[in-house]
């Protein structure tokens, strides 16, 4: 009886998110590879013009900004790959007259480090098939389905940690139904390749999510942090874990909707992580830098050229200032604080499989291949039974 039950939610849900998870799964295993994928499609963004010496990154920011008084720097990272421009990300100003953002049109700017000319301009994330926006769509697309915000809040990003939610339950729920009876088990990791067909689609099915269940369910879980971190990740792990509150989490309550311009600039930002990495006796170099005008931090990352997603493991430290008065207000350092915050810390290493660096890639690519196969399967699987129920009745 209680296995009638949930064979019957695993059912529904899995038709309910088939077509999420489709998606999520074939755009999950392109983006392991956005980076190269999208310099092998945009040239004119990702390969610098004139070789030679770069510049400091205070002079490249200094020309972005002189480039368009309307954009201010978000992120950007302090030295570019060897042959590569610089990739920095821009937000508009607050026009004076209306008190609202300018409309820039875009929010990123392709830099030659060498000469500090702007390349090329685009939106990342804007809903294009273009070859410019090709990549930056897929990955949007991944965990927002690019269904638009409203009421200030972004449906598609809840949508998308919504279903991850029930995806962790259905996971349990997929696995206990899988093995229907203790003397039977090893049906449950067969596949009856040679016979095909309904069989075979079964077994890539059932079989195909008993080997691959911690994996699944490791991306389900890493989608719950990834989409809801703030509002059920964190909550729930701080019941088992005390965490220590990041400077934003501290300043939520005060969180701006119209920033105001620091007064701590971004050459001073850099020089203020540099000092207090020195003082920690850090070795890498300060390699990005971003700026959270809604919650006023300045953040400084260490790392070398080429690693900003800090492969081969956690991530990598950044070092927090106040925007206003440039006081020190925290750090996240990979791989210390508590068992909470390490867990936390793991939490998109493990989804984009950089924590394994390229062998992990690789591996998260398979997997969105096989998250595909999960739900295509499904759909069929239902099918076939749908129309072996109506033969049924239609033949009483």
């Amino acid at each position: 009886m209680l296995r009638g039950w949930f064979v019957k939610l695993h059912r529904w849900f899995g038709l309910g998110a088939a077509a999420f998870l489709f998606i999520a799964g074939l755009t999950g295993a392109v983006i392991s590879w956005d980076h190269e994928l999208d310099a092998w499609l945009n040239p004119r963004l990702f390969a610098a013009r004139t070789a030679g010496p770069a510049k400091p990154a205070q002079e490249l920011a200094a020309a972005v900004e002189a480039a368009d008084s309307r954009a201010r720097i978000r992120f950007m990272p302090l030295e570019a790959d060897p042959g590569h421009t610089l990739s920095v990300s821009v937000e508009p100003r607050l026009d004076p007259t209306t008190g609202k953002p300018y409309d820039l049109g875009y929010n990123q700017v392709a830099v030659d480090p060498a000469t500090g000319e702007i390349q090329g301009r685009r939106e990342w994330g804007r809903a294009s098939l273009s070859r410019e926006n090709l990549l930056p769509f897929l990955y949007k697309l991944h965990y927002s389905m690019h269904i638009p915000k409203a009421w200030g809040i972004e449906l598609g990003i809840l949508l998308m940690g919504v279903l991850a939610i029930f995806w962790v339950f259905d996971s349990f729920i997929a696995l206990g139904i899988s093995f229907p009876s203790f003397a039977a088990w090893r049906r449950s990791f067969a596949f009856r390749w040679r016979q095909g067909g309904p069989k075979l689609v079964f077994d890539l099915h059932r079989s195909g999510g008993v080997w691959t269940w911690l994996l699944v369910l490791t991306l389900a879980v890493t989608s719950v942090s990834m989409n809801l971190g703030p509002q059920v990740m964190r909550p729930v792990v701080s019941l088992f874990s005390k965490l220590t509150p990041s400077p934003f989490e501290a300043r939520m309550a005060a969180r701006s909707a119209t920033p105001a311009e620091p007064k701590v600039s971004l050459p001073q930002a850099i020089e203020l992580g540099r000092a207090e990495a020195q003082r920690r006796g850090w070795t890498a170099p300060a390699g990005g830098v971003f700026l959270s005008a809604e919650f006023g931090v300045w953040g400084v990352g260490f790392f070398e050229a080429g690693r900003s997603h800090g492969d081969g493991g956690l991530g990598n430290p950044w070092l927090y200032f106040d925007a206003q008065t440039g006081a020190p207000l925290g750090a996240d350092v990979p791989g210390t604080g508590t068992a909470g915050d390490i867990f936390l810390q793991a939490m998109f290493p493990l989804h984009s499989g950089r924590i394994l660096g390229t062998p992990g890639r690789v591996l998260i690519s398979l997997m969105g291949l096989v998250i595909a196969t999960f739900s295509a399967t499904g759909v069929l699987l239902w099918l076939r039974r749908r129309r072996a129920t109506r033969t049924v009745q239609a033949a009483r």
